[in-house]
Order: structure tokens, then sequence, then C-alpha cells
């Protein structure tokens, strides 16, 4: 199949893809007894395809902004976090350099399906609306999280509470559906304003443009502490699995990541990313591809 092809095909499916809610896929069961029966006693490195394998090189794509999961070190353009540490501990298992590249949230399923990159890792909801594109490999769990002003002048307790104010919420992600979602049931509708990511959002709230956002959990949590500047509210809404995207036509691959990730969680390698950053209690049980145990 031509890439422009591809990315033809995708195009139609991806645009409620990007902003899919949680879901599950029977799909994901077949994905896992297909890999059972061709897996068995093989390693990571024995199942990578050839492509990728003669390359040597797994391209990773994700999108700045979501410490602690993906975010540059301080005073360099070095792409650090949970997703960059993942990749580059997968790469190793399967026996491939690591390259990873940043890009823009909304561009990265096309980006995929125009072979422009092998994987991505970017904090990026399993969903079933995204699964008619890309199969995933999943790999964390968190739900969104209101963020407002420190202090919480206006009094915002959940969803419902933002009806009739002014949110800010980045485009293409699970938590923009998430207030969309809620918008539907508002009296009041919302003044919705999407920003390209989570940081651009706060600004919005800085300058007092918008009341609240909704960022998922994790990275909440560590945008609040580390700037003083923000609460979170307890409640995680449509709380469910983030996967490593894979194009679904590369079931092979998959099948090489997911076994990688069963060696990464006999080995600590899994716990000792997710210790490094403070998210251990996010870890997923198992291995699952598309919300499906793998075997």
């Amino acid at each position: 199949m031509t890439k422009r092809l591809s990315v033809a095909i995708v195009g139609a499916l991806v645009v409620s893809a990007l902003a899919g809610g949680c879901g599950r896929s029977s799909s994901g069961t077949a994905a896992g007894e297909n890999a059972a029966a061709t897996t068995t006693g093989k390693t990571a490195k024995d199942l990578v395809p050839e492509d990728v394998r003669k390359a040597g090189t797994l391209r990773v794509a994700t999108s700045e902004g979501y410490p602690p999961m993906e975010m540059y070190k301080k005073g360099t353009q070095e792409l650090t976090g949970v997703d960059p540490g993942l990749g580059a501990a997968i790469a190793a298992k399967l026996g491939l350099k690591f390259s990873i590249t940043n890009a823009a949230f909304d561009g990265l399923i096309p980006g995929l399906q125009g072979g422009r990159w092998d994987i991505v890792m970017s904090s990026m909801s399993d969903t079933e609306e995204r699964r008619a594109a890309v199969d995933f490999v999943d790999y964390f769990n968190a739900g969104g999280a209101i963020m407002v002003k420190k202090g919480n002048p206006e009094g915002i307790k959940n969803l419902e509470d933002l009806c009739g104010r002014t949110v800010v919420l980045a485009k293409g992600s699970s938590n923009l559906a998430i207030g969309e979602k809620q918008n539907e049931k508002c009296a009041t509708k919302m003044k919705i304003m999407q920003s390209e990511d989570a940081p651009t959002g706060l600004l919005s709230i800085d300058s007092g443009r918008a009341t609240a956002t909704i960022v998922d959990y994790p990275v909440a949590v560590m945008y609040a502490k580390d700037t003083g500047k923000y609460d979170v509210l307890p409640e995680q809404y449509e709380a469910g699995p983030w996967g490593i995207a894979i194009d679904k036509r590369k079931t092979a691959l998959r099948d090489a990541v997911a076994k990688a990730m069963e060696e990464l969680q006999a080995d600590g390698g899994y716990t000792s990313v997710l210790d490094e950053y403070g998210v251990t209690a996010n870890a997923v049980d198992g291995v699952l591809v598309n919300t499906q145990p793998w075997k």
C-alpha cells in the first residue's frame, strides 16, 4: 500500500480516533491468540521484523510537554521521561538503536501510518476509536483530572461545575473528548478553547482566559508540584490504559514490542523506569494488547 493511500485511508478514521475516550475491543483477544501461537520460545530480539532489523533503529515519536511522561531535560533539547526511558529499554530488548522524535500530538498517528516512525509513545489512551488505525501495547493506567488556579478561586468541584465556563483542552487528546462529552450535558455550554499541549493550556489559566483544564493525572500532579501555581482535583475521569501505538499492519513489530514488555516486566526493567519518575502506581499488570491479555 502506498504512503499516499495509507494516509488517505487513515485520515477519515483519525479525526475521531485522536479524540476518543476509553474502550475495549474484541480484536484484542484475537491478537493475543495469534501472538501465543507464533512467539513461543522466542525472545523479543528474535521477533523483530526483517525490515526493522535491517534498519537497525527503533524510530519512536512522542509529543513533548507532559512531564513526567515526556519532557526536555532542563536547558537542553534532550527528551527524557517515562516514555523516552521505556522506549529506550524496549529498543535495547529488540537489539536496536533508539531514536526519538518530537512531533505535534495530533500528527502522531498519521505519521505512524505514513511510515515516518515505527512506534508512538506519548501518553496516548488506548481507545476503541484509535484501534481503527493502530494496535496498542499497553504500558500505563491513568485518567484525566481537572486543574485550576491555586486556591481554586471559582470553587470547581467536578465536571458539572465546568458548564458555562471557559475551559482549555489539548487538541487531539482524550481529555478534549471528556470535556466535549460533558459539554453535551451542560444546560449552559462551556466555551472550549483548544491548545497545542498542556503547558500552553496552563498559560490560559495563568492569564485568566480560562477557568480550568483537564490533564492526565500524573502529569497534572507534577505540574502542580513543580510550579506551585495550580490545584489538581482528586477525581480521575475516563481512567484507562495508555498504549504504545503501532501501525495495525505491523503485527510482527507489535508482537516484538509486546515480548519486550514481557521481558522488561520479568527482569525489573519496567518497574525501574516507572520508579525513576514516581509513577509505579500507574503500572499495568501483565502484557496487554488492545487492553486484552497478550497470551
